[in-house]
């Protein structure tokens, strides 16, 4: 029998759980890696190559959503199937921007999980229920969902989303300049260009912004059925 190898990205331990026993019973699904990063998936899909990639959007260091932009770069055959506590239609957005082929809550029942599982891996689209429907129906507009969230949406560079995640997170420049191996001034002039962008002027705001994205999280609830 043919196994779908997957990688989970999630930084919660219990959450991290759930899902290894929800896969951990079917004959057909393995997880081969487990990262508590968006670094972290990167470099283990590219040692271990998998089918799929459950990838939590809020993760520290480098967010789900970057993450995936940055491993299809490398790996663009993998699937990457998005978990997010919150759904959004920015999330929802967001996450088919960064080509992601799926979107599951994290309320989504275990069925469900490993049934998206399959169908990306076979090149097809899965949407948790509740987002399913609303994207039908926002799709049916003349515009669709891209229309819908026009205004909405501020196109970051993956750099300014990345020093957006560290200065969100409570970093120094000293500290965000460290963990991308750039230089100080570098990180300043991208601090400038976020605030120019969002029309955001004070840490703060650069914070509640990240929250409101999906790029950090202040807590999570997850149930799984």
């Amino acid at each position: 029998m043919k196994r779908i190898t997957i990688i989970l990205a999630e930084d919660h331990t219990v959450v991290r759980e759930g899902f290894r026993g929800i896969i951990g019973r079917e004959q057909d699904l393995e997880i081969v890696g487990e990262a508590q990063n968006g670094r972290q998936a990167i470099e283990l899909a590219k040692e271990l190559r998998p089918t799929v990639v459950l990838m939590d959007i809020a993760m520290p260091l480098l967010n789900g959503l970057e993450a995936t932009r940055q491993l299809l770069k490398i790996l663009p055959s993998t699937k990457v199937l998005i978990l997010s506590a919150h759904s959004d239609d920015a999330y929802v957005q967001n996450a088919m921007e960064s080509g992601a082929v799926g979107f599951l809550h994290k309320q989504t029942s275990a069925h469900d999980v490993c049934r998206a599982i399959r169908e990306v891996e076979k090149g097809k689209t899965f949407f948790s229920g509740s987002i399913s429907r609303r994207l039908v129906r926002l799709n049916s507009q003349p515009h669709g969902l891209k229309g819908h969230l026009s205004k909405q949406i501020v196109k970051l560079t993956s750099r300014e989303m990345e020093v957006l995640q560290l200065i969100a997170e409570g970093k120094a420049n000293k500290e965000t300049a460290m963990e991308l191996a750039i230089g100080i001034k570098t990180v300043e002039k991208h601090r400038e260009h976020l605030m120019e962008k969002l029309d955001i002027h004070d840490t703060a705001g650069l914070t509640r912004y990240a929250i409101s994205a999906g790029i950090i999280e202040s807590s999570v609830q997850l149930t799984i059925v």
